[in-house]
């Protein structure tokens, strides 16, 4: 299998680390020279990672080519590259439909668009795909498992939610600087909170219950964590949560 990355940015990063270097043979990686100190580190540490000298050369040395470039640089990176049908195109870019790239790329190759997260890096990451893809599917299966689904609306709720990763960083950094503004050492206060949620991150592993439950047993009634949910997480949060997803879906559509 050769497969060819075009935008070698965070989750470009995170595909090369993951199929490399996981068990068994590595597979051949054509690398897009943007990015060029990026993928030329890339290449250095993977023996199977290749740079390319444009993005017809990865396009032509791959089974699978990975569309990974910012939405806003698409018509920039494909201008004018050539995929012939039987290639499979993974489309990576948030808010960039089947349709619009299709008709960029003039092409009636099999187009996939999927919803890879870094923690593919580690093999350990579930990715949407859309529509369903046996060789892709079975790609992401071996980085973590795969979500298949139907259509692209559906696809699209499931990008909208991938947004809120970050704001799950700053909720973190905001209980960091709380408790280090009253009185302890900042990279103390930091290692904790770390702790904290990566020990809730491993609870997460337990399917035999739901989030909701899970909430439920780690609550004691009249507690410190029911008066901090209730308090501070009430229903008018909730709602304006859903509201940022359901206006960041509308942009996505």
């Amino acid at each position: 299998m050769r497969i060819g990355i075009i935008g070698v940015g965070e989750i470009g990063r995170a595909l090369v680390a993951g199929l490399c270097g996981g068990p068994g043979k590595a597979p051949e990686v054509f690398l897009s020279p943007r990015g060029a100190r990026t993928a030329a580190e890339l290449a250095e540490r993977h023996d199977t990672a290749r740079v390319c000298a444009g993005n017809q050369e990865v396009v032509d040395r791959s089974d699978i080519v990975f569309v990974a470039v910012r939405r806003e640089h698409r018509r920039e990176a494909l201008e004018g590259l050539r995929v012939g049908g039987d290639k499979i195109v993974v489309n990576v870019m948030a808010g960039v439909g089947e349709r619009e790239l299709r008709a960029q790329l003039a092409t009636d190759a099999p187009l996939v668009r999927a919803i890879p997260l870094p923690a593919v890096r580690e093999r350990a990451s579930i990715t949407v795909t859309c529509p369903s893809h046996p060789v892709v599917d079975a790609l992401f299966e071996s980085l973590g498992g795969v979500l298949p689904v139907a259509d692209e609306a559906t696809f699209d709720a499931f990008s909208a939610l991938t947004g809120t990763l970050t704001a799950h960083y700053a909720y973190l950094a905001t209980l960091t600087s709380w408790i280090a503004g009253h009185g302890v050492d900042p990279g103390g206060a930091e290692r904790y909170v770390r702790s904290l949620f990566e020990g809730v991150g491993r609870s997460l592993g337990d399917r035999t219950r739901t989030l909701r439950q899970l909430a439920a047993d780690h609550e004691t009634p009249g507690g410190n964590n029911e008066r901090v949910r209730t308090t501070w997480f009430d229903a008018a949060n909730a709602a304006a949560l859903e509201r940022a997803l359901d206006d960041l879906l509308a942009d996505l559509r």
